[in-house]
């Protein structure tokens, strides 16, 4: 069975002026497609179908394979980062994830500044990361299609897309207005915290 575009789990008119429906339609419908479909290309030609998509990455990365890893890494990471967005309505951390996020950062305003920080500071295109490692959060980021798939040590809670195509739509080249926007403002933090039982991957795994 071929790897599939999950659809968006809210209208693309959802998020408002922190990510229009025109960015949605061209990240979403387009670039995240077409690594869709090249992913599916390179399985039929290699023979590596009937895998699950983060076991497909892992595969990829033990045998050096860049393509394929680029691919596929590139599907599951855009599918984490739609589900890590929600409407703006206000959503704050809560519960234990407020609490770690208090310990491990001082505030909410403080973790949000490292996240901007960490994504502005990227250079050239990746990806800005709130991970679990252990049992303490930690703001990285990693270049290009690099996804914490690929590392048992990073549990994924939270990403920022920062490559271009991600913002220059609504923000042109405005990178840091980009994630100040976006973290301040359209964060699903109920997902973030679900994520903290180290089962982050799963929720963006699909059978293949």
């Amino acid at each position: 069975m071929a790897y599939t575009l999950p659809d968006l789990p809210y209208a693309k008119d959802a998020l408002g002026e922190y990510m229009s429906a025109e960015t949605l339609t061209y990240h979403h419908d387009k670039h995240h497609n077409a690594y869709v479909v090249k992913t599916n290309e390179l399985v039929e030609q290699k023979g590596l179908g009937g895998r699950s998509l983060s076991d497909l990455i892992r595969h990829a990365n033990s045998k050096g394979d860049k393509g394929l890893y680029n691919q596929s890494a590139q599907i599951w990471n855009h599918s984490f980062f739609w589900l890590c967005l929600a409407p703006p309505e206000g959503q704050k951390p809560t519960g234990r994830l407020a609490e770690m996020i208090d310990a491990d950062f001082g505030s909410t305003d403080n973790l949000l500044a490292e996240l901007k920080k960490e994504a502005v500071g990227h250079f050239a295109s990746g990806w800005a990361w709130l991970v679990l490692d252990g049992d303490k959060l930690k703001v990285t980021s990693l270049h290009d299609a690099d996804t914490p798939v690929a590392y048992d040590e990073m549990k994924p809670l939270l990403t920022l897309d920062v490559w271009e195509h991600a913002y220059y739509i609504d923000y042109r080249n405005a990178r840091p207005d980009f994630a100040e926007k976006v973290l301040g403002n359209i964060v699903n933090w109920d997902f973030v915290a679900q994520n903290l039982d180290g089962n982050g991957v799963s929720r963006a795994d699909q059978d293949g």
